[in-house]
Order: C-alpha cells, then structure tokens, then sequence
C-alpha cells in the first residue's frame, strides 16, 4: 500500500505572502512547484475548478516534477452542479450561449452566472471536451492519479444528484476519479450511506472520506469506507465550525482557517493506516489553505504517521 500526503494548493495567495514555506528566491512558478515536490509527494490542482486546464501549462508541471510525483486534479465547475461566471467560461462558449434577458442582451460575463443545468448540451460537450484535454499531458506522463469532483451542496440524494453521479462516469469513460459529496443527505442514515457507496462502486468512482465540522446541512460525516480497490482519498477541511457558514473574502482566510492538535493527528493517521491497507494507493489532502497551514498539517500528519510506523 502506498499513502501520499500534500494539499490542495500550492499557490495560495495567503500562503504566497507569508513567506514562511517557500525560502527566498522561490519566487517563481517553476521554482515554487519544484520546491512544494520536494516536501511532498502529491497535490491537488485547484485552479482547474475556477478555470479550463490549459495542456501547455499541465505539461510544464510533469517537467517541474519527479515522475513519481502525482497531481489530483480538482472538476471545473460546471461539472459538479455548481453556479459558473460567464467570465470563468472560455469566451467563445460565453458568447455561443442563448440570451436570457427580456431584451434579449447578454448579461456582462464580469456579473452573470449560469446554472449547470442551463448549459446546452452542445456547450457542456465541449467543456467536457476541453477540460479532459487539458488534463491529457498528466495522464500521459501517468501523474494524473485522479479526476476530484466536489460535487456543489445542491446536489442532493435525490433522482438529479444521483443521475449526475451516473452522467460523471460515463463522460470520463473509465478515467480513475473520486466524488465528495457536500450535503448531508447522502450520508444521514445508514441505509442512505450503505447506498451512496453501493452507487460509487457500481460508477467506478472512488468515495472521499471527508473530515470537516458536522451539524451542517453543507457537510458530510467521516465515512471511513473505500469504493476501489485502487484508491481511497481523505479530504480535510479542518474544523472550524464557527466559520464554515460564514462569509469571507476567500475560502482560505475563513471556513478552512485551522490546524489540526497533535492528537487529532494522531486520531486520523490511526485511520488512515486502517484503511489504506484496503487500496493500492490513498491520498491525504488537507485543504486548509491559510497562510501555510496546510503545509503544517501535512507535515505534522507525516509525523505521525512515521511515529506510528515505529510503534508497530
């Protein structure tokens, strides 16, 4: 079994601006991801959320990194059920979208957004289209280790969110990816969570076990199960439930602002270890995104993790 470690970004503003990860003169692209590779052995794109991955970009990454590192590549948004800026669209799919106002007129992209379920299907084919052609150079370099889809709370389990999950697989046509679900529904009671995971399996899609604040109708409970016998993925987003629900500028300055106590480690590391000895390969990533906070949690988790080893 292996366990790879990192976060989900590299490039955080916050984590930019305090300095304290990358040493003077890491100040460029290249140098920081070449950097982040030689603390850790895997990390999660998040930027392929907001925006279509570009090929040329993906490429210099496999050229910035050891062959055995690996990237999780986050679902641009539109995928997932989520709310998309016309800004965030590439500009000949904006303007290929039909008008929506009473006279017509194309709202300005720098305000507007469009639901998932009111792209045409012809426009969808082609984000799709270009989305798994941005990824092309990861998958054929072989670090391409998952396709990551957060799916929007308003997915619920219900027939939309479970045609969604079913839509997910067949665009990807065997492509190995992971689905984390943002509403409780899909988890709040055993016989809903014994049949969320039955439904990932028969997709192929692998369950993320997600630890963030409970009580939320935006969260789901730690379910510490795998759906493939090849990867099982741990996503935390911290606990701090006083600013999961509350606005802020950025995600990384609010709801994922924490680091995690030396025996929280302990616990998830324990856990880790037991349920990674059911896949070939499990991905720890820690989300919170602060400053370089999650840089300390994964190194921390490390930690703990060799110190559990030496217990054995």
């Amino acid at each position: 079994m292996t366990i790879r470690t990192g976060t989900s970004s590299w490039t955080d503003p916050t984590l930019i601006a305090c300095g304290r990860f990358y040493p003077p003169g890491v100040d460029t692209p290249a140098a920081r991801l070449r950097h982040y590779a030689s603390k850790f052995d895997l990390v999660e794109v998040d930027s392929s959320y907001y925006r279509l991955p570009d090929a040329d970009i993906a490429w210099r990454w496999t050229q910035r990194t050891p062959p055995a590192f690996r990237f999780h590549i986050k679902a641009f948004r539109a995928f997932t059920g989520h709310n998309t800026p016309l800004a965030a669209l590439p500009s000949d799919i904006a303007q290929a979208l039909p008008s929506r106002d009473a006279q017509h007129q194309r709202p300005s992209p720098d305000s507007a957004q469009i639901a998932a379920a009111d792209l045409p299907v012809e426009l969808r084919d082609e984000l799709w289209r270009r989305y798994l052609e941005g990824v092309e150079p990861l998958r054929q370099s072989g670090q391409l280790t998952a396709i990551h889809f957060q799916f929007s709370p308003r997915v619920k389990n219900d027939r939309a969110g479970r045609a969604l999950v079913f839509e997910t697989a067949r665009r990807l046509d065997g492509e190995r990816h992971a689905i984390e679900f943002r509403h409780r529904s899909w988890f709040d009671t055993p016989s809903r969570e014994a049949a969320t995971l039955a439904m990932l399996r028969e997709t192929g899609a692998a369950h993320t076990i997600v630890d963030s604040p409970a009580g939320f109708d935006n969260t789901v409970p730690a379910v510490w199960a795998t759906t493939r016998d090849d990867l099982c993925v741990v996503r935390l987003h911290g606990r701090n439930a006083a600013a999961w629900n509350r606005g802020s500028i950025t995600a990384s300055s609010g709801r994922f602002v924490y680091e995690y106590s030396a025996s929280e480690l302990i616990d998830i590391s324990a856990r880790v270890e037991r349920i990674a000895a059911l896949a070939d390969d499990t991905h720890v990533l820690f989300n919170t995104n602060h400053e370089d906070q999650g840089m300390k949690n994964a190194s921390a988790f490390q930690r703990a993790l060799a110190d559990l080893a030496r217990l054995r």
